[in-house]
Order: C-alpha cells, then sequence, then structure tokens
C-alpha cells in the first residue's frame, strides 16, 4: 500500500516538472521573439550600422539618399544649396570679368584701343618725331603724378551722344620723346547706325611750337562731285 502511495507521487511529481519545463520554454522564445521585434529597424529611425551621422560638414555624398534621416536630409540639402550658390557666384563673377575686359580692352569703343591707336599714329609720324626727339621711342602715357612708382596713370577722356545720335570720344595724354614732351589731343565721332570711329581732330601740342595736326576733318578737303548738264537739270556724277 505504501508502495503504490510512493509510485503515484513521483509520477505526479515528473509530471508538474514536465509542464513547468514546457511553460518555461514557451515563455523563453516568447521573451526572444519579443527582443529581435525590439532590435528590428523602425519607420524614420537610423539603421543600427556603424558609419557617421552625415552633417554638412562631412557628407560626401556616398550615403544614398533613401538612407538618410530626415535630419540628415537637411544637412545635405543645406550643404547642396551652399555649394549652388558659390557656384552661380562664381560664375556671375566671370561673366563680369569677361564682360568689363571686352568692354574696357577689346571693343573697338574703349578707352585703351582708342588710346593704343591714337599712339600709333602719334609715334609714326615723322614731324612728331622731329618735334619731340627721335632717339628713343616716344613714352605715351596719362596724367602726371606725384608717385612715381605708379605705373597705371589715368588717362582723361569723356564721352557723349550728340542729339542726332552721333557718338563722341575725347582724350588727351602725354606724349614724350628723347628731348621734349608735349600733350596729344584727339576727338572721335561715330555716326548712328556706323560701326567705324572716325577723327575729328588728332594733334599734337609741343611748348615753343605751333600745333601738329596729323588730323583734321575741318581742313580735309570734301571730295567734289562732277556735274552733268542735262535739259537744264544739274545731275552728279
Amino acid at each position: 500500500m505504501d508502495a503504490r502511495i510512493i509510485l503515484l507521487a513521483s509520477l505526479r511529481c515528473s509530471t508538474v516538472r514536465e509542464r513547468l519545463f514546457n511553460l518555461t520554454t514557451s515563455q523563453f522564445r516568447v521573451v526572444q521573439k519579443s527582443r529581435a521585434y525590439a532590435t528590428q529597424d523602425l519607420p524614420g529611425r537610423l539603421p543600427t550600422s556603424s558609419r557617421k551621422q552625415i552633417t554638412v560638414t562631412n557628407d560626401d555624398g556616398r550615403v544614398h539618399w533613401k538612407e538618410l534621416s530626415v535630419k540628415e536630409k537637411v544637412a545635405r540639402t543645406t550643404q547642396q544649396t551652399f555649394n549652388f550658390g558659390i557656384i552661380l557666384t562664381g560664375l556671375v563673377m566671370t561673366g563680369g570679368c569677361a564682360y568689363f575686359l571686352y568692354k574696357e580692352v577689346i571693343s573697338t569703343d574703349s578707352k585703351t584701343v582708342q588710346f593704343n591707336r591714337a599712339v600709333d599714329r602719334i609715334r609714326s609720324d615723322s614731324r612728331v618725331k622731329e618735334a619731340l626727339g627721335s632717339d628713343h621711342k616716344i613714352r605715351a602715357f596719362g596724367e602726371p603724378t606725384w608717385n612715381r612708382w605708379a605705373r597705371a596713370r589715368p588717362i582723361a577722356s569723356n564721352s557723349y551722344k550728340d542729339s542726332q545720335g552721333t557718338e563722341h570720344f575725347m582724350m588727351h595724354f602725354n606724349a614724350e620723346g628723347s628731348s621734349r614732351r608735349g600733350v596729344v589731343f584727339l576727338h572721335t565721332f561715330k555716326a548712328a547706325g556706323e560701326t567705324e570711329w572716325k577723327y575729328k581732330y588728332l594733334a599734337l601740342d609741343v611748348r615753343g611750337q605751333p600745333r601738329i595736326y596729323l588730323e583734321n576733318s575741318d581742313t580735309t578737303p570734301r571730295k567734289e562731285h562732277s556735274r552733268i548738264n542735262f535739259l537744264g537739270m544739274q545731275l552728279r556724277k
């Protein structure tokens, strides 16, 4: 009788232990699954990786746009906007420099072109060489300055457009030879619709000597047209 009781008690204990083991195993699996779900990436969260956070200063564009967080997308957008602004500013400055270079140096309307053309005429004229001295090349420069180190001296000039649409340009500068110094005066004009500048006058003044005219439209003889008399009417040929 006692042996039967002991046997039944042992069977019951083993059954309870088995149920407890099964329960503990199932609970452990539930806990493992919950941890696995907890470690997965949530929407809008950064993926668990070893990369550094993208900022305005360290973004090199290697990380794909979809992998960025909202904060990192703002940083990349800010960086790209800043870079685009720098490029746009550089293009504007380059265009401005190119326009200034063309307007002041290359264009036929520029002061530099007018000055160089007049200097070439002065240096090639025999009367100017005789008046200033031709031992060495005649030097042309702008207004005198007290600073002897100043290489670029200002050149006095003026331009205007009259009521008929004709553009006028006036300038004066200094010319110096081996023996004397003089002042060159020029006045050019360009009629409306024309592209070529013409001299109204180009003259050199040397102290103690009469003015030397290299160009003077007031004294340039005009071409006379021959006339044909036809039935009492004067026709130009």
